[in-house]
């Protein structure tokens, strides 16, 4: 289970992909708009009346009664995540989940194992054929529910048809464990997941440093720093459209405020699949930056600095190394342990204190 935004398909709100409900199985861890009638329809057999108002409806809605009979609710429901039960439409079932200050429609598949982020659009499977003729690609069915590839230029879009086929959904399927099941489907088709050809000696040198010691690859990485030198310095690897890697680093803040932990952050982009691009054209917006200012540049979604002549090839270049160490997901968190090895999670972990603790005690025994 993972808390993290998962290679290349994320989690962010915005592109309707999944909520923050993923878990992680390491110990000490802890990825245009819809139409009225759309949301309509997901939402049609909430409990309701015909004279509530908009908040007398909202406060009818209830969490669903059979979460620990479902295992991807009840794998949501765990993360602390609110959910409330929307109805039925279409033979698919709508949940609202709520975790602060992020909120998403998911659509839970008819075997229960596995859901989709985002509502239901009003667009017929049949219509969407039409429409776009010659440019949709099936992808069979997954837990019920059968997938749609639709490609626009060098942009696709993955689609869900209801059991019905008289909607669909645009959006990422998750399993019950928080894998990423939209990415398998789709990495088999050519253009869908970015690949890194390795052309160039120093980036094969590079990487297979990066294969055997994971710290030893980000420390020849692009980065930015953030806290006091003396400090012991924990990496981080991330997007930066990426809301895990945004929600990790508000919670690093107050530790570098303390003085306990120096961070260094290391931009990649595998996001740009959901936000057309956008995570490369940041990532190198922040690589243009001095050092000492990329942190402070992402930390205040401050991307309007034109990428420097010198960007791209160290966005490459740390992709490069993200690829290399086996990257699974951002945020990546990497340290030197005690014992000399390199310590890693996947996402975001769920005791903070305890990884800061073991971060500073590494750093005292090497002192």
């Amino acid at each position: 289970m993972r808390r993290s935004c998962v290679l290349p398909v994320g989690v962010s709100l915005i592109a309707f992909s999944t909520l923050a409900f993923a878990g992680s199985d390491n110990p000490t861890a802890g990825p245009g708009a819809p139409s009225n009638a759309a949301v309509d329809g997901a939402v049609q057999s909430a409990p309701s009346t015909a004279t509530a108002s908009g908040s007398d409806a909202l406060l009818a809605l209830a969490a669903p009664s059979d979460i620990d009979a479902v295992p991807v609710l009840k794998h949501i429901a765990a993360t602390g995540a609110q959910l409330l039960d929307l109805g039925q439409a279409h033979g698919l079932r709508s949940v609202s989940a709520r975790s602060g200050e992020q909120f998403m429609i998911l659509q839970i598949a008819p075997d229960g194992q596995a859901v989709v982020g985002g509502p239901q659009l009003d667009l017929p499977v049949d219509r969407l054929m039409t429409l776009a003729a010659g440019q949709v690609k099936e992808l069979g069915e997954t837990h019920g529910l059968r997938g749609l590839y639709l490609r626009n230029g060098q942009e696709f879009q993955v689609l869900y048809a209801t059991p019905d086929g008289r909607a669909t959904i645009a959006g990422v399927m998750w399993d019950a464990t928080g894998k990423n099941l939209t990415r398998e489907q789709v990495s088999k088709i050519d253009g869908a997941i970015p690949t890194v050809v390795v052309d160039k000696d120093g980036a094969r040198s590079v990487e297979a440093v990066a294969r055997a010691d994971a710290l030893l690859g980000v420390e020849r990485a692009a980065f930015g720093l953030i806290g006091d030198p003396a400090a012991p310095r924990l990496w981080m690897i991330v997007d930066p459209f990426c809301s895990y890697s945004v929600r990790a680093f508000d919670a690093l803040k107050p530790y570098v405020t303390a003085g306990r932990i120096q961070v260094a952050v290391v931009p990649i982009s595998i996001l740009d699949y959901e936000d057309n691009g956008q995570s490369t054209r940041s990532a190198e917006s922040l690589l243009s930056q001095p050092p000492s200012k990329m942190a402070e540049a992402w930390d205040h979604q401050n991307f309007r600095l034109a990428a420097s002549p010198e960007a791209p090839a160290r966005l490459e270049m740390n992709n490069r190394i993200a690829d290399a160490i086996g990257l699974r997901g951002t945020p990546t968190l990497i340290w030197r342990k005690a014992d000399g090895s390199a310590g890693e999670i996947d996402g975001i972990p769920k005791n903070w204190d305890a990884l800061i603790a073991e971060v500073e005690e590494a750093h005292n025994v090497s002192r």
